[in-house]
C-alpha cells in the first residue's frame, strides 16, 4: 500500500479550475467527518461529480484517513470503476457500488456521503425508522429513504435498488447500515447529513427512558415543518463557517 506523502504532489496545475474547486469542496467533506468523529477507519466513502458531460467522480484513495485526504490525493474514476489519472491507490469496492449508482441516476447529486456512524446505525436498526420526537427529525424527515439491507455493497445488482429507494430524496437511512445525503453542493449534503446524524444521536438519547415515555410531535407540528423546509436548511449561511473552522482545526485540505 502507498503512503500518505504521495498527497503532497499538487494537482492543482494539472486539472480545470472547475474539477480542482469539486476537489477542495470534497476533501472538505471528509476533513468535516473526521473532527465529528464521524468516520470509521479507512472506511465510507464521499464523492464528488466533476463538473462536465463525463459522468467523471472524485473518491477517497482507500487507505486513507479522513484527516489526511487531500484535494490532491482524491481519485477520479469513470462510472466502469476506472481510474483516470495517476495514482498509487484504489477505490473501496462498496464506496464504487453506492455512489457510481447514484451519480449516475440522480443529476443534482453532485455531492454523495455515506457514514456509519454509531447513531445512525443504531437507528438504521430501528423497526420505526426516525421517529418524529424531535426538531431536526422532523426537518430530516421530509427527504428521508429507507434502503433494505442487503450485505456489503459489492453486488452491482443492488445499485439500481438503491437508485430507486432514493427516489428524488435527499437522504437515506440504509437499513443496519448507516446513513446517506446527497446534496448539489457541498454545504447541501453537508448540512443535510449533520441534521440526520444528529437527530439520529437525539432518538438513541431520547429512547433510553423507554419507548413509551417518547413523546411524538403533533401531527400539526410536523405538516408545519414539512411546510418550513420548502425553503431549504440554510446550507449556503453554515458552509462558509465550516471552511473557517477547517482552516483554525484541520489546514491543507485544500492542497
Amino acid at each position: 500500500m502507498a503512503d500518505g506523502s504521495s498527497a503532497a504532489i499538487s494537482l492543482k496545475d494539472k486539472v480545470s479550475a472547475e474539477e480542482w474547486a469539486a476537489r477542495v469542496e470534497l476533501a472538505a467533506l471528509y476533513r468535516l467527518v473526521a473532527l465529528q468523529g464521524w468516520d470509521d477507519l479507512i472506511y465510507t466513502h464521499i464523492s464528488a461529480r466533476v463538473p462536465g458531460p463525463e459522468h467523471h467522480f472524485l473518491i477517497n484513495p482507500y487507505g486513507m484517513h479522513f484527516d489526511e485526504i487531500t484535494a490532491s490525493s482524491l481519485v477520479k474514476i469513470d462510472l466502469d470503476g476506472k481510474v483516470l489519472q495517476e495514482t498509487p491507490y484504489f477505490v473501496n469496492a462498496a464506496g464504487f457500488t453506492i455512489h457510481s449508482a447514484i451519480h449516475a441516476a440522480r443529476q443534482d447529486a453532485l455531492f454523495v456521503m455515506h457514514l456509519h456512524t454509531d447513531q445512525g446505525v443504531a437507528v438504521a436498526a430501528q423497526k420505526e425508522g426516525l421517529l418524529p420526537i424531535s426538531q431536526h427529525a422532523l426537518i430530516v424527515r421530509c427527504s428521508l429513504a429507507y434502503h433494505d439491507y442487503e450485505g456489503i455493497a459489492l453486488n452491482l445488482d443492488e445499485r439500481q435498488r438503491i437508485v430507486a429507494d432514493l427516489g428524488d430524496k435527499k437522504l437515506m437511512l440504509l437499513r443496519n447500515h448507516g446513513t446517506l445525503a446527497v446534496g448539489s453542493t457541498a454545504g447541501d449534503c453537508w448540512v443535510g447529513m449533520f441534521y440526520l446524524e444528529r437527530a439520529c444521536m437525539q432518538q438513541v438519547l431520547a429512547l433510553s427512558a423507554g419507548r413509551e415515555n417518547v413523546l411524538i410531535a403533533p401531527e400539526a407540528a410536523q405538516a408545519e415543518v414539512r411546510l418550513q423546509m420548502q425553503r431549504g436548511m440554510g446550507a449556503k449561511l453554515a458552509w462558509p463557517g465550516c471552511l473557517r473552522r477547517l482552516d483554525r482545526q484541520s489546514p491543507g485540505y485544500d492542497a
